[in-house]
């Protein structure tokens, strides 16, 4: 405004011949200019310096001159105010003040993480474009400030690792961008407010003293135990423990009784020792009766297999017979078989149910041989179906096309390997059934569809895809990479199969791996199909040859997975050698339509490509043609995770909004 002031003036004054009189006045207004826009950028030094004298007593911040951007700390500067300000893991102490802290009134990301600040958390409702707070592993006490809850940008709480006591604020809820709340190692005490926030994607509440039952909202169910442990007194489904009544039982009171005489004593005494008696007596009767009754049934029917038979006699002629003699099959083209009876794992007419779940009594053989399937598509080791066993009971059945291989032993112990692992990510084995004809695997059945659908649509064209939002790109990630550590790090397996249409979505965009551990009952010699298979998911060393899937060839694997998330472009092109040195080129170039489209200019171009060279720079390392130097997967899972945070040991871990 000055500025334009001063030119006009000129031009008029130069006009007039009136240049020697303005020369001074321009000459003070310039002053007042210049002295203007520094003292609004000093503003901000004068405010950091206050801010030092009351947390930096060893001077760890070497703060001085008048170029207030350049700071230790000062991560971005906008029209002279600092906006981010990231001072961590730098032995600061003493206590924040409400007043210095509030002048900063254009910051948009604060951190104190990992020092020893003291203290009540300052009242910050002059941070009104505040983003994302930082204030975990340090010694604050008292109470979250109500202040906080009239941050309505706020994205980002971290406060664990602290001392702060209290409840949880109900006004939490009012915070509609909420993304990540971090509350645990504290000592909170009360409940757990209902939050329902749609883009709440990290939530941590452990290690305080919570209780009272977990809401079941939407957005609290997508997280497991390990978001609520370590409070003892938390109930509910997220942590598999039942609720006590909330009815607070009053105070025990021994009732006074007026005194019996001692025959009524005795013959109440007498009275029970008949009941017992009696009791006895009836069941010892009861008993002979069933065991003569079955000891009956026993002799006449010796030839004959029981329905509810175990091991290897559950496959018994008696029972196939049957099958054909009814003349009905299953849509699965098995045979029926005896209803399953109890028991942890169980076997009936060759199916053997594993693990945990009340569902799994509802069905037997029979059930599942005869029911309604309909193909949901065709793979490398066999068909799946969705197969309604009963009306409580949705399955996806895999029909294995190798039912000879391996021997019934070696697929029985498969089997019983794969139905123990359970994880978040993976879709569970709940039971098998073999016969000399048939191989049957029984899953859950995820309505939500696979990652290929959600990428290229139900259809599987290529060419019109989209690639998926970033955000999606890195926690879809983080799920199939969290799997493929559990299969190989804890069990010793590989996936053998990993591609987008063998990753399956759940009802809160949870990514879980299917068709794990297979290629053991999967017989080499059989020609592969090449419905649905591009040999450009499988590490060079084991496409033209038949060696062993390795670990290594999954994380090959996971590379494909992850350029196909990031370009919406399926394998069915070796994009690796096609596009060669120049692959992170053509990965960008796709990428940036995506990135003018999404529309989310709050998050910044240099987030966004921040996340994104993560991804991309973990798939090339990945796809590495020699397997030697392909990355493990506990360090691809920790990069990914490291980027998601923003903790991650190139680039501070609080500077995105």
């Amino acid at each position: 405004m000055l500025r334009c002031i001063c030119s006009v003036a000129f031009e008029m004054w130069s006009n007039l011949g009136g240049y020697v009189v303005l020369r001074p006045v321009l000459l003070v207004l310039s002053v007042l200019f210049i002295s203007r826009v520094n003292l609004a950028r000093s503003g901000d030094a004068e405010t950091l310096l206050a801010l030092k004298s009351e947390i930096d007593p060893l001077n760890s911040l070497n703060w001085q001159g008048s170029g207030v951007c350049q700071w230790r700390g000062v991560k971005e500067c906008i029209n002279g105010r600092v906006t981010k300000l990231v001072l961590e893991h730098l032995n600061l102490s003493g206590t924040l003040n409400d007043d210095t802290l509030n002048q900063l009134d254009q910051l948009r990301v604060l951190s104190f993480k990992g020092n020893s600040i003291s203290g009540r958390i300052p009242g910050l409702s002059g941070l009104v474009s505040l983003k994302s707070l930082y204030l975990n592993d340090n010694s604050f006490t008292g109470e979250i400030p109500s202040s906080l809850s009239g941050l309505h940008r706020l994205k980002v709480i971290a406060l664990a690792g602290n001392r702060l006591s209290g409840t949880i604020p109900e006004s939490f809820l009012r915070l509609g961008r909420l993304y990540a709340l971090y509350l645990q190692d504290n000592l909170f005490t009360g409940t757990i407010p209902p939050f329902d926030q749609a883009g709440l994607t990290f939530f941590n509440v452990s290690n305080n003293r919570l209780s009272g039952l977990i809401p079941a909202t939407p957005s609290l169910m997508r997280f497991n135990a390990s978001s609520f442990l370590g409070n003892m007194n938390l109930c509910g489904e997220q942590v598999d423990a039942m609720c006590i009544s909330s009815v607070t039982p009053g105070p025990s009171i021994s009732p006074v009784y007026p005194p019996t005489a001692p025959s009524s004593n005795r013959s109440e005494k007498r009275a029970k020792l008949r009941k017992i008696i009696l009791g006895t007596v009836g069941g010892l009767v009861l008993l002979i009766i069933v065991f003569g009754s079955w000891m009956v049934s026993k002799s006449h029917g010796k030839s004959q297999a029981p329905a509810g038979a175990t091991g290897e006699e559950g496959k018994s002629e008696a029972a196939e017979d049957q099958g054909e003699s009814s003349g009905t099959r299953g849509a699965n083209g098995g045979k029926q078989g005896g209803p399953a009876s109890g028991g942890e794992e169980r076997e009936a007419g060759g199916l053997v149910l594993l693990g945990a779940g009340d569902w799994r009594m509802s069905f037997g053989a029979k059930d599942l041989l005869d029911a309604p399937a309909d193909m949901l598509g065709r793979g490398t080791v066999g068909t799946t179906f969705k197969v309604e066993i009963t009306t409580e009971c949705t399955a996806a059945v895999k029909r294995l096309k190798d039912a000879n291989y391996p021997s019934t032993e070696e697929f029985r112990r498969s089997m019983d390997v794969l139905g123990r692992l359970r994880h978040p990510n993976l879709v569970p084995l709940r039971a098998y059934f073999q016969s000399d004809e048939e191989r049957l695997l029984v899953y859950d059945y995820f309505p939500y569809g696979s990652l290929f659908a959600l990428i290229h649509g139900s259809s599987g064209t290529s060419g019109g895809e989209k690639p998926l939002h970033w955000t999606a790109c890195l926690k879809i990630a983080e799920d199939v990479a969290a799997a493929l550590l559990y299969i190989h790090q804890d069990h010793g397996l590989t996936h053998g199969n990993l591609k987008s249409s063998n990753v399956l979505l759940g009802p809160d965009f949870e990514a879980c791996l299917a068709d794990y551990g297979l290629v053991s009952v999967h017989d080499p010699n059989t020609p592969e199909e090449s419905s649905g298979f591009s040999p450009f998911y499988r590490a060079p060393e084991c496409r033209d040859n038949h060696e062993p899937i390795t670990q290594e060839a999954d994380v090959y694997s996971f590379g494909a997975l992850l350029l196909e998330l990031l370009t919406g472009k399926t394998p069915f092109q070796d994009h690796v050698q096609e596009h060669g040195s120049d692959l992170p080129g053509w990965v960008w170039s796709i990428r940036e339509e995506e990135m003018e489209s999404t529309g989310d200019s709050d998050l910044g171009r240099d987030v966004y490509e921040e996340k994104l060279e993560t991804l991309l720079s973990i798939a090339m390392a990945c796809l590495s043609p020699d397997l030697n130097n392909r990355p493990s997967t506990r360090e691809v899972l920790k990069r990914i995770q490291d980027s998601r945070t923003g903790s991650h040991p190139s680039s501070n871990c609080s500077e995105h909004p």
